[in-house]
């Protein structure tokens, strides 16, 4: 039965996570706009979810949003655009103009399809969290080596810049530092690794130290392997498998700084989406365009819960002693 739980939570996670990820490579091609076009910032502007409407493009690449289209002599349209008519020529009309256009999650206030947005705020968020908790990674594993095996001096001075920045929440860190650096993607990449690896040295140090007492890192002196030897070979290893459990972890909390980031204004900056400037952008129209930041928050909430739930289940898959009671 803890098996069971334990397998439960890894495959719930992981069918998550990978639908995300699907989402966020194959989405927006599979969406008719792209996630930056404004339709109609006037007749297709806070539309809600399903709505539909006919699509006219112009000839000189505008598109209108209209609820009816009929033919005109001659070759034009005549449009109903918020309930008011207006004609168009021939001329003015691109080649097989009107397309029927159905918005799944509604439109945000420039008329641009919020689907399309979501599914590349989706793509932008996830790049983040994933490229940041990378370079976390390499950090923290090469600041905790160097704490175990380098000597007591070294493990000294490690610890105590890790400790150092640990005495501060991340999220305070994080927004001093985007405030300092200026906002951008690269940016948000940079203070997200910058401020996600002490965990992870302390994490990788603790390990190792513990696997240097055990009897087959003793076996491997005693045989007079190198140390270098010893340690890609023998500890690192075994010292990496809490490390990935922990990553899963803390790719959701990065995931939800990075949002915080850009919902300040600090993080990825408009018209590029990410889902912390999708909330961003519908918080002042919760009351009448209550989508425009729901369905992203309700995004970021998944996607926090995938990953929590699959580094919870990589945790008792691959621990024992760590495996939930019935």
């Amino acid at each position: 039965m803890r098996e069971r739980g334990g397998r439960r939570l890894l495959l719930t996670g992981a069918g998550l996570a990978a639908l995300l990820l699907a989402a966020a490579l194959a989405g927006p091609a599979l969406l008719p706009h792209a996630p930056d076009t404004q339709l109609d910032p006037v007749a297709a502007r806070h539309l809600p979810p399903g709505s539909t409407r006919l699509l006219v493009t112009l000839a000189d690449g505008r598109t209108l949003a209209a609820e009816r289209v009929a033919p005109l002599p001659g070759g034009g349209l005549r449009l109903t655009r918020l309930g008011r008519e207006q004609h168009l020529a021939a001329s003015e009309l691109a080649d097989d103009p009107v397309r029927p256009t159905r918005f799944l999650l509604g439109t945000d206030r420039f008329g641009r399809d919020l689907a399309a947005r979501l599914l590349a705020g989706a793509r932008v968020s996830l790049a983040v969290g994933l490229a940041a908790v990378a370079i976390a990674l390499t950090l923290g594993i090469a600041a905790g080596s160097v704490a175990a095996l380098g000597g007591r001096w070294l493990d000294g001075v490690v610890m105590r810049i890790a400790d150092a920045f640990l005495a501060f929440p991340r999220l305070f860190l994080a927004l001093a530092a985007a405030a300092f650096l200026g906002p951008g993607l690269p940016t948000a990449i940079a203070v997200l690794a910058a401020t996600g690896w002490m965990g992870v040295a302390r994490l990788v140090r603790a390990e190792l130290l513990s696997l240097e007492g055990r009897e087959f890192a003793f076996a491997a002196r005693a045989s007079g392997l190198p140390a270098g030897r010893i340690f890609l070979r023998h500890l690192l290893p075994n010292a990496l498998t809490p490390v990935f459990v922990d990553a899963a972890l803390r790719l959701g909390d990065t995931i939800l700084i990075e949002a915080s980031l850009s919902f300040l204004g600090l993080g990825i900056q408009p018209p590029q989406a990410s889902w912390g400037n999708l909330i961003a952008d519908g918080r002042d129209a919760l009351a009448s365009a209550w989508w425009v930041a729901a369905f992203p928050g309700a995004a970021l909430v998944v996607a926090v819960l995938a990953f929590n739930l699959l580094g919870e289940g990589l945790r008792d898959a691959l621990d024992p002693r760590r495996r939930r009671p019935c």
